[in-house]
C-alpha cells in the first residue's frame, strides 16, 4: 500500500471549477469516505486521482510518484 497525497488540487471546465484548493493525506491502511452532492466532484476526483484526468492545478503523489494522466 501507498501513502496518497492531494495538495491545491483544482480542476476547472471551461469556467466553470469543479474542484478548489483540495488537500487530502492518506496513510497506507486508512480508509476515507469521499461524500457529497450530485456534481461536487467527487468523480471527477476520483478520475484524478487514478491518472484518467488531468487537474488543472495542484499536486497528486501516489507512493513516491506524481500521478501522471494517460
Amino acid at each position: 500500500m501507498s501513502r496518497i497525497l492531494v495538495h491545491g488540487l483544482e480542476k476547472s471546465y471551461g469556467d466553470a471549477r469543479v474542484l478548489e484548493r483540495v488537500n487530502v493525506s492518506a496513510e497506507a491502511g486508512e480508509f476515507l469516505s469521499l461524500v457529497g452532492a450530485s456534481g461536487c466532484g467527487k468523480s471527477t476526483f476520483l478520475r484524478i486521482l487514478l491518472g484518467q484526468e488531468q487537474q488543472s492545478g495542484g499536486v497528486v503523489v501516489v507512493g513516491d510518484q506524481p500521478i501522471v494522466p494517460e
